[in-house]
């Protein structure tokens, strides 16, 4: 698919599920990238990132949950891991360290269940699997984030040499504070610490006769602060320690900067993957809130959406506790174009967009709520014509700008073409703009194409009505409360409903009767029709949901009984054969008891062994018989078997060669049409009058309308 245009995604409100499924993410890099999610370029790499997100939403509900994936911004260290010479902090290592153990336990993981996640296993198949990482950083840098003291034999020294310090300035200074108490020249406080070290508490009156360095005093200045001078001695030292550790853990840090550095490839190869990873998991935990999946990907052009749900609305009444009414939707090559009609506020513009949304969804690698057994495909262009379009910057209007958005349809539509218009048409003057937009669908249904419109036009109503492949459909309406039913019923025309809905909202019923007196009686008549035809739909579609839940019930009843009988069948087969053997080993074990009797009484072997070996060679040859007997069983059923096949092939053929034999029904007689002609459509009830005939179509006017039919699907009126 090619780059998708941002207006489609903001019509179909595509950002707004991209928003939720980035809720879900759990690491920052992952929730970008979430929200970044658009339409994949082709099949080949869409049907993975499906299947991906499916295994990872079925390992929820099983007991082989997938690892933590969790992991830290690693693109600080990318970045200095570029540079020659320089070197990572201690958490930058941490980070890593984390990041490679997390994806060796993934790869591993799914390794081990590839059965469960072919898939997942695959995206990670080229990464790989490196312990050394971990161990060498493991080796430097402990859990807490500290550098081991065994990470070199040097600073391992330094260390030793610097803890043997801190306890000779423990206890130097120590012998101080004993010192300079019993001489009572300290203060009741007697230490302190300043600059991290600790210091007398002097009294200032006494501090001539103290010594050591001065690192203080008090606010009031009645206390010095004294380092003792054995203490300032050893502090001078163990600084020049501390720097030479300090020094020494740089150079450790640097060389394992230097470690990494050619495995730059590999470390930014984990994050990418911990970030798809954490992207498919955020679609999968989405799928699971929304009750998402991954329908039937059919290799033809068709759309089978059954109980489709608009995510958005569904998640909103979720949270509100409302009921979210579903959509069944059928495109293909025999339907491709279905033309929406009814009142407005009946549901027309939301299945429009559910239509659009799940398709946009789907080819972004996300689940969607439908039914299992629905069926979708791929389709090359997704384009929109939805919403107010009145373009502000261009100061065109709303007609133009959608005059002008047909025009890039025009260019783009083909039969792998997804095409969504709300109200077309609109915008101008009905009988013109309806003429415009009818041959506009016309040019579409010639290309091909799949798509939905919704309309109030009549003449489109018709036109979906004459050509074969195009459906007309409504959005069904309580004919009782004038209350949306946001049912999408295919096949029929929608009612506008424009009297009723009138009346019901208060318009008086004198100005209602004046205004049906002004348009012609057969348009009232026409929409009337249609309501009726509506409500007599719904009252059929009630009863036959009811006899088809009867019929289910029935026949679940009927396939429960049928099943027990089978399974009584076969435990009272089981039990004869469990009884028969039984039987059989009692009267082999009774003669097994004879032969040892006699034994017990004579003590003679050679009779018994014989006894025993007749016994067996018994047993054997009834053995023999057995299998002969059932090897002659599956012959004679495999014969029956065949004959039977024959005798259906015989039949199959001879009602073919009496099919051959019928002559074909007699051509119907061509009759010249010429102008002023009364005609009706080929299994039409309709009578119009030609008006105009041009290469072999004609412009018939039905009173109300005038529309252009092949001269070949018309008869002359009887």
């Amino acid at each position: 698919m090619g780059h998708l245009p941002k207006k489609i995604l903001e019509d179909l409100e595509f950002y707004r599920v991209t928003e939720q499924i980035a809720a879900f993410a759990i690491t920052p890099m992952g929730k970008a990238a979430a929200q970044a999610l658009t339409p994949l370029p082709d099949q080949k790499s869409l049907l993975p990132e499906l299947q991906a997100v499916s295994e990872y939403l079925a390992s929820f509900d099983n007991d082989n949950s997938i690892p933590n994936h969790g992991f830290e911004d690693l693109s600080t260290a990318f970045q200095l891991l570029k540079i020659e010479n320089s070197v990572l902090e201690v958490n930058a290592f941490r980070n890593i360290a984390e990041a490679s153990q997390t994806v060796n336990s993934l790869l591993k993981f799914l390794l081990k269940f590839k059965n469960y996640y072919p898939t997942l296993q695959q995206l990670g198949a080229e990464i790989e699997i490196n312990t050394e990482i971990k161990k060498e950083i493991d080796n430097v840098i402990d859990r807490f984030g500290e550098i081991r003291d065994n990470a070199s034999e040097t600073l391992f020294s330094l260390r030793k040499q610097i803890q043997a310090l801190k306890g000779k300035i423990a206890q130097s200074f120590n012998k101080a504070l004993t010192h300079y108490q019993n001489l009572d020249y300290l203060d009741d406080i007697r230490e302190s610490v300043v600059e991290n070290k600790r210091v007398l508490a002097v009294k200032a009156m006494h501090r001539r006769k103290v010594k050591g360095g001065i690192m203080g005093s008090s606010k009031t200045g009645s206390i010095v602060f004294i380092e003792p001078e054995a203490t300032l001695n050893f502090s001078r030292e163990l600084q020049n320690l501390v720097f030479e550790e300090t020094e020494e853990i740089k150079r450790i840090l640097s060389q394992l900067t230097d470690f990494l550095r050619p495995l730059l490839d590999l470390i930014a190869h984990y994050q990418s993957y911990l970030i798809h990873l954490d992207t498919i998991f955020a679609r999968a935990r989405y799928a699971q809130v929304i009750n998402a999946l991954l329908p039937v990907f059919s290799d033809q052009q068709e759309l089978e959406l059954k109980n489709a749900y608009h995510p958005l609305l569904y998640r909103t009444h979720q949270l509100e506790g409302k009921k979210t009414f579903p959509q069944d939707i059928h495109l293909h090559p025999q339907s491709r174009i279905v033309v929406i009609s009814g009142p407005n506020a009946g549901g027309k513009s939301i299945t429009l967009k559910t239509v659009g949304l799940l398709q946009l969804m789907l080819q972004s690698g996300i689940l969607i709520p439908v039914h299992e057994k629905s069926r979708v495909c791929w389709f090359d262009s997704i384009l929109t014509d939805i919403g107010d379009n009145q373009s502000i910057e261009n100061h065109l209007s709303t007609y133009s700008y959608r005059l002008k958005n047909m025009k890039g349809f025009l260019k783009k539509c083909d039969d792998k073409t997804l095409f969504l218009i709300d109200e077309f048409g609109t915008g101008s003057d009905p009988e013109l703009g309806g003429a415009l937009a009818e041959v506009i669908l016309e040019d579409f249904y010639e290309r091909k194409s799949f798509g939905l419109i919704t309309t109030h036009y009549a003449n489109l109503k018709l036109l979906a009505d004459e050509q074969a492949f195009m459906l007309n459909a409504n959005m069904q309406f309580d004919n009782k409360t004038l209350e949306p039913i946001f049912k999408l019923i295919l096949g029929e025309a929608g009612s506008s409903f424009t009297f009723e809905v009138a009346q019901k909202n208060g318009i008086p019923f004198s100005l209602i009767n004046r205004a049906k007196k002004k348009i012609e009686r057969g348009k009232v008549r026409f929409d009337a029709t249609i309501a009726k035809m509506q409500k007599e739909r719904h009252e059929m579609a009630k009863t036959g949901k009811s006899l088809k839940e009867k019929e289910n019930k029935f026949e679940n009843e009927s396939e429960r009984l049928e099943k027990l009988n089978e399974k009584l069948k076969s435990k009272l087969v089981n039990y004869q054969e469990l009884f028969d053997h039984n039987q059989r080993m009692i009267v082999l074990g009774n003669k097994l008891n004879d032969l040892a009797e006699r034994f017990f009484q004579n003590n003679k072997k050679r009779p018994l062994i014989a006894d025993l070996l007749r016994l067996v060679e018994s047993e054997n040859a009834k053995r023999k018989r057995k299998t002969a007997a059932q090897t002659k069983k599956d012959r004679q059923l495999k014969k029956v078997v065949a004959q039977e096949v024959n005798q259906k092939i015989e039949k199959i053929r001879k009602e073919k060669k009496q099919k051959k034999s019928q002559p074909s029904p007699p051509p119907r007689p061509k009759v010249t049409l010429k102008v002023g002609d009364k005609v009706r459509m080929l299994d039409g009830k309709s009578v119009g009058s030609i008006d105009a005939i041009e290469k072999q179509k004609a412009i018939v006017n039905y009173g109300l309308f005038t529309t252009q039919v092949s001269l070949d699907q018309l008869e002359i009126a009887p």
